[in-house]
């Protein structure tokens, strides 16, 4: 197919329906197909795509608003993909463009990969974090975590939610309270009788990846990723902000080992609002 034909071909809004294109999508790219998180993602987010008259999807791309529904105060971009068959002809570009377009002055966040980030660059994106991805899995030796844990509640939702809203800078409620089904595993911290953290794991492919993880402190921190991975027999993955430096040093003396960086961009923003102090781990680096 040439470049001409390729600019003609229209952007629409991707469904559930999609989900089989689009892990076909991943896995055409030599990613994992990841159909447990495209579900999450085409059903909480905005998917956008391009057919392929061939059948299948030319690209695809999901946006995850954040902030009240009818206006919202943030965006999360992810899962950006172009067949490896129409690569190099500008069709990210072009994606990424309507994108944009359609989010108006909403301001945008996304994590780039080294070989993605050039693009974000010239779209406008300022490089304003990064994350390390380790993976691994997780050693119990050494000193128990001295916060007490517990596996999360129906009742505890009300308290997540506002906490997540503090520490994220932003309404997430249609992801967190997805999170009990999307998750194997849903804990919160608490000290005297109160929640002072919460993370999630959940399935994808072999591992359990850890996320959200948000808590007090670091101490808190390592408390929930111990007890999740008490919980589970599968490697863990997790993405931590790399200024939680303490944190990544004890993760690797646990037995998780570096996987890659990726780049916090952020569009219209000069940081990503919230406590970034309490936030360790996204959700996933494709919503934020």
């Amino acid at each position: 197919m040439s470049t001409p034909s390729l600019t003609a071909l229209p952007i629409r809004r991707l469904t559930p329906r999609d989900l089989t294109a689009c892990a076909d999508l991943s896995e055409d790219r030599g990613w994992p197909r990841e159909e447990h998180k495209w579900g999450l993602l085409l059903i909480a987010g905005k998917g956008y795509g391009i057919d392929d008259p061939d059948g299948g999807l030319v690209a695809a791309c999901i946006v995850t608003e954040y902030g009240p529904w009818d206006r919202p105060d943030l965006g999360a971009i992810g899962m950006v993909l172009v067949a490896g068959r129409h690569a190099r002809q500008g069709v990210g570009r072009r994606l990424m463009r309507h994108v944009m377009t359609e989010m108006g002055t909403t301001p945008l966040t996304l994590h780039a990969t080294p070989f993605g980030q050039p693009l974000y660059e010239e779209l406008g994106f300022k490089v304003t974090g990064r994350v390390e991805m380790v993976r691994g899995r997780f050693a119990a030796d050494g000193p128990k975590p001295r916060v007490a844990t517990r596996s999360a509640t129906a009742e505890d939702i009300a308290t997540i939610l506002q906490l997540d809203q503090e520490v994220f800078g932003s309404d997430r409620t249609h992801m967190i309270t997805r999170l009990p089904a999307f998750a194997d595993h849903l804990r919160v911290a608490e000290e005297n009788g109160r929640i002072i953290g919460y993370a999630a794991a959940w399935p994808n492919m072999d591992t359990h990846v850890v996320g959200p993880l948000i808590g007090r402190d670091t101490d808190t921190a390592k408390a929930l990723i111990a007890s999740l991975a008490a919980h589970t027999d599968r490697p863990l993955r997790t993405d931590i902000d790399v200024r939680h430096d303490g944190l990544l040093s004890w993760l690797k003396e646990r037995g998780l080992a570096s996987v890659g960086f990726n780049a916090v961009m952020t569009y219209g923003i000069s940081e990503l609002p919230g406590d970034w102090s309490r936030r360790f781990a996204p959700l996933t680096v494709a919503a934020g």
